[in-house]
């Protein structure tokens, strides 16, 4: 099946977890995508996994202005113009008030909110008429304890999407977000933590989702696909993909 055949994508955090499964799907459907990652050894890996001449990796920080400006003129050599951007980057540290520092603070707002921004407003030239951007935000209506700077850096990506839905309406590009709940990614968005950690983390998620299970990355890969491909009536909404976890069932 086809169904992106003719289609070019960029996804920023595209070497692991939610990010890699968009970048398959995408290129199991027949796009040329331009994925982005800055930790070595995930670049490796995708490197690996996708072995196809249709997936271009590259190692870009979306903290780092030069690294965001360089993309702009990797996809531009590589792409040309583009149809889909999934902005997918992002990272998560759980520290409580008083564990805050001006440099998570800083770390967390600069990658997840910043990165977020300015790669689109330096990809924006290159998105087709009529094409879509998708954010990857957080089901974030019910908050647990540490992840103040988290929350407050996503919350401003689902705001800022939402203006520049308003803005793009005269080229009609769609601009959506994804707010994935417990998703099982080799993280589970949180970098550091033990296996035991994480199977802890896995647990509670599971008891407090009203599906009683987590999501898999696939099922956000195809959620940010149909925002993208085929809701072409829908434009500033964040559809979340949480088990009902963000809607108090």
């Amino acid at each position: 099946m086809n169904k992106f055949a003719g289609k070019k994508a960029v996804v920023t955090g595209g070497t692991h977890g939610m990010g890699l499964a968009i970048v398959k799907e995408l290129l199991k459907g027949g796009a040329e995508v331009v994925l982005t990652g800055r930790n070595e050894q995930n670049i490796e890996r995708a490197r690996t996994e996708l072995q196809s001449e249709a997936a271009h990796v590259v190692r870009s920080d979306a903290a780092n202005m030069a690294d965001i400006e360089a993309l702009g003129g990797i996809v531009e050599n590589k792409l040309g113009h583009i149809d889909y951007v999934f902005v997918n980057h992002g990272i998560a540290e759980i520290n409580l008030l008083e564990q805050v520092t001006e440099a998570s603070w800083d770390r967390h707002f600069n990658i997840n909110t910043k990165g977020a921004f300015f790669t689109i407003q330096r990809l924006a030239p290159l998105i087709n008429d009529g094409g879509a951007i998708v954010f990857t935000t957080v089901a974030n209506d019910k908050i647990f304890p540490g992840i103040s700077a988290y929350s407050g850096s996503k919350e401003a990506v689902g705001a800022i999407a939402q203006v520049l839905a308003a803005e793009f309406l005269p080229r009609k590009i769609r601009v959506n977000c994804v707010a994935p709940g417990y998703i099982d990614t080799p993280t589970m968005g949180v970098p550091g933590l033990t296996e035991e950690e994480r199977a802890e983390f896995m647990k509670q998620g599971d008891e407090i989702t009203p599906l009683k299970r987590h999501g898999s990355v696939e099922e956000v890969a195809a959620a940010a696909l149909f925002l993208a491909a085929d809701a072409t009536f829908t434009t500033g909404v964040e559809l979340p993909v949480d088990g009902g976890f963000a809607q108090g069932l």
